[in-house]
């Protein structure tokens, strides 16, 4: 089996909420694609309960990409604690990290009307949302502060 490089990061060792770069992949052609980790809770303290981190997701899928060109896809994480963010070219933990913080801003100050894809037609597990405690989870977040680094509180 391959080796996955997020199963091979000292999760007690990082210091959460941050921004962590995983890799950055050139294609066949050139392309640049860039994993980022992004995230929003410490590993193994605390998990992010299911309904508020699809609303998250939902959310993020909207505003990261009005703070940032290139995003291609931003998918939580098994374990509850963050999101992978994967992009077009090459950014840095700086960029990402302020574009996350705008969009965790958007989040607290959104309505339930500002939540893309809550129905049945357009999410597969519609009922699971919950903006109350996306919205409290991104409260907490914003301010623990968001570091441009795993293992040094850089908070930008």
């Amino acid at each position: 089996m391959a080796e996955v490089e997020s199963f091979t990061l000292d999760h007690t060792a990082v210091k959460a909420p941050y921004v962590r770069l995983i890799t950055v992949e050139n294609g066949p052609k050139g392309d640049e694609i860039t994993n980022f980790d992004l995230r929003l809770v410490q590993p193994n303290e605390n998990a992010i309960p299911t309904a508020g981190l699809h609303t998250i997701e939902h959310m993020l899928a909207g505003y990261l990409r009005d703070h940032m060109d290139g995003v291609i896809d931003c998918s939580p994480f098994g374990c509850r604690t963050g999101f992978h963010l994967i992009m077009w070219g090459n950014h840095d933990t700086v960029e990402v990290a302020n574009a996350l913080k705008a969009s965790l801003n958007d989040i607290l100050n959104a309505s339930w009307e500002d939540v893309q894809g809550t129905d049945i037609k357009s999410c597969g597990n519609y009922r699971d949302h919950s903006l109350f405690s996306a919205q409290e989870w991104c409260k907490k977040i914003l301010e623990e502060g968001i570091s441009s680094d795993p293992f040094v509180r850089k908070v930008i």
